[in-house]
């Protein structure tokens, strides 16, 4: 089901964030990604959230600093559908 076009192509009402992100490990090393992608529910996510997310699906243990350096929101279809 659409929400309309945008420059012909048509709407999903689906939104992804692609974000930047570094991940800090309390037992040292940590993670980073470049244009990482992810469902989201709305049209918005705050960094928090989005941080609290990453670590969720990516089910990371000893998690001590999330940071997110780039999001951007995009409307496109979800990749997973549960």
């Amino acid at each position: 089901m659409g929400s309309g076009t945008r420059g012909g192509v048509p709407l999903t009402g689906d939104y992804r964030v692609q974000f930047d992100f570094e991940v800090d490990f309390s037992n040292g090393g940590g993670l980073e990604g470049q244009g990482f992608r992810l469902d989201i529910a709305g049209d918005d996510i705050d960094d928090e959230e989005l941080a609290d997310y990453l670590v969720r699906d990516m089910r990371l243990l000893m998690v001590s600093e999330v940071r997110i350096l780039r999001k951007e929101i995009i409307e496109e279809p979800h990749k997973r559908r549960d």
